[in-house]
């Protein structure tokens, strides 16, 4: 999945915290993760996926990630919810 996907989505949730509450409201069409994040933090993100069968993908960096999440710090992780989530 490309960085343009995350520029794309209408809406998204950024970072892990975020993301796993998304996941945990079933709110989630795929989860991107950074290849640069901590792996220490990604296992349980991967694993709700896993229960959850949210499909993951993976881009090379933080900082674009978060860039393309339109932020200006990096972010591990963004979750692109369904865009019937409010």
């Amino acid at each position: 999945m490309s960085y343009d996907k995350v520029k794309q989505a209408i809406k998204i949730s950024v970072g892990v915290k975020q993301t796993k509450k998304a996941l945990l409201h079933r709110s989630v069409n795929v989860v991107v993760e950074a290849r640069d994040a901590d792996p220490n933090v990604m296992p349980p993100v991967v694993k709700l996926c896993d229960q959850h069968g949210v499909q993951v993908s993976y881009v090379e960096s933080m900082k674009q990630l978060g860039a393309a999440s339109n932020i200006d710090v990096g972010a591990s992780t963004v979750g692109i919810l369904n865009e019937e989530t409010s």
